[in-house]
């Protein structure tokens, strides 16, 4: 999860196998959403991610589906400020180890994904 600024939030492993938005309410869950807008593509927009966002609080900028029986109103302009997060997602994939996921633990992954954050950080401020 990434800030407005490229700024990492959290990061959450998950299994090869499934996909990130079944593990997108438990990341949420670590942060504030509170008047926060949360942007996302299309496969975030399950009725459990959108049912956690209002609940607390936050703004959907979730475009629906094509075939959603009941679209919802997303902010188009500021949907169009999730290239930060895949920008940011990007400049991760330039340390080898973390594209290509040589560890073979879990919480040896992690750790040079942080390690790669902040080295992201300290060459971008």
């Amino acid at each position: 999860m990434i800030d407005h600024n490229g700024i990492p939030l959290c990061f959450l492993l998950s299994p090869g196998n499934d996909h990130d938005s079944k593990h997108a309410v438990a990341a949420l869950q670590i942060v504030d959403i509170t008047g926060v807008s949360v942007l996302g593509d299309k496969a975030y927009g399950s009725k459990e991610i959108l049912g956690y966002i209002r609940e607390h609080g936050g703004k959907i900028v979730i475009p629906p589906k094509s075939n959603t029986r009941e679209p919802w109103y997303y902010d188009k302009e500021t949907y169009k400020h999730r290239n930060v997060v895949e920008r940011f997602f990007q400049r991760l994939k330039w340390f080898r180890c973390v594209a290509t996921r040589y560890d073979k633990t879990d919480s040896s992954f992690l750790s040079f994904v942080y390690i790669a954050a902040i080295v992201l950080l300290l060459k971008l401020h």
